[in-house]
């Protein structure tokens, strides 16, 4: 009878072992996605931007022939618009006064940190709380892209230490390691990066080209301000946004193929999704 408990115990121990390991193995399982609280959601998908963020900055050493030639194609074509730089910034510089106040300063403002960030969890909030894994896989790729993207700029500004137009000091002035020299930061540009990073992420996810052009425009702006400002070169803005559609596309092919966001095999009783349309924009909860 000893035996027989024991043997049973042992059984049910070695069931639950397994139970736990299928567990874990089964987490990327749209069932499994399912069944997860708050806080399941909110440490597994912490766990989803620690892998996006890594994945962003070793994924050159996995590049092939064809990502080389986009990164040399990319590098070339940046070297040859060096030579608008300097005609670039006298035009922009020029429409300086003529563009509204109101405009200049959310554009500014749109690719600053804290309303990016405030931005990004928002609609990383907005799907945990719904409840919606499309919509908080969006907020995932938000938060990652910017993380990845910000970190980058932060460290290269200083490192690369290009001149600004304002300095008056030329397009091809450096000033490697410049430390907390703002005037030295050109490059790369960071309301570039965070702004279109957010906007690409999002536009992603509609179909309608009116829409997704909409919002691809809207993220533009930010970074064209910067011209208007003399805060950075053309090759600036150009660079940082070819570098954040990469960081973007990049982290979605990773969560995709590492299949963290399964979408449904099982409903909500509400699906809740993101709807912007001529005169509107908000939430529309689907029974």
């Amino acid at each position: 009878m000893l035996i027989l408990i024991t043997n049973k115990i042992h059984s049910q121990d070695s069931k639950e072992v397994l139970d736990s390991q299928d567990t874990q193995d089964s987490l990327n399982t749209a069932n499994t996605q399912e069944k997860m609280t708050a806080w399941q959601a909110i440490k597994y998908d912490g766990l989803s931007i620690y892998g996006s963020v890594k994945n962003a900055y070793t994924q050159p050493f996995r590049w092939k022939g064809k990502d080389w030639l986009t990164f040399g194609g990319i590098m070339a074509g940046t070297t040859i618009l060096l030579a608008a730089d300097d005609p670039a910034n006298e035009y922009f510089a020029e429409q300086a006064e003529d563009i509204p106040e109101f405009v200049r300063e959310a554009s500014f403002r749109f690719g600053k940190p804290l309303f990016n960030y405030g931005l990004t969890t928002s609609v990383y909030a907005l799907g945990l709380i719904t409840k919606n894994k499309k919509i908080r896989k969006t907020g995932v790729l938000l938060i990652a892209s910017a993380t990845a993207g910000g970190l980058l700029q932060t460290v290269s500004k200083t490192l690369v230490g290009r001149a600004r137009p304002l300095t008056g000091k030329g397009n091809l002035h450096f000033k490697f390691y410049s430390g907390g020299d703002a005037g030295f930061h050109s490059f790369p540009s960071g309301h570039a990066i965070l702004s279109i990073t957010t906007a690409y992420a999002i536009g992603k996810q509609f179909k309608n080209p009116f829409i997704k052009g909409g919002i691809y425009a809207l993220g533009m702006l930010s970074p064209i301000s910067r011209l208007w400002e003399e805060a950075h070169w053309l090759t600036d803005v150009v660079l940082s946004t070819a570098l954040s559609i990469v960081i973007v596309d990049g982290i979605e092919r990773y969560l995709e193929k590492k299949e963290r966001y399964v979408y449904g095999l099982k409903k909500n009783k509400i699906n809740w999704n993101l709807s912007l349309g001529a005169g509107r924009i908000g939430v529309i909860g689907r029974f």
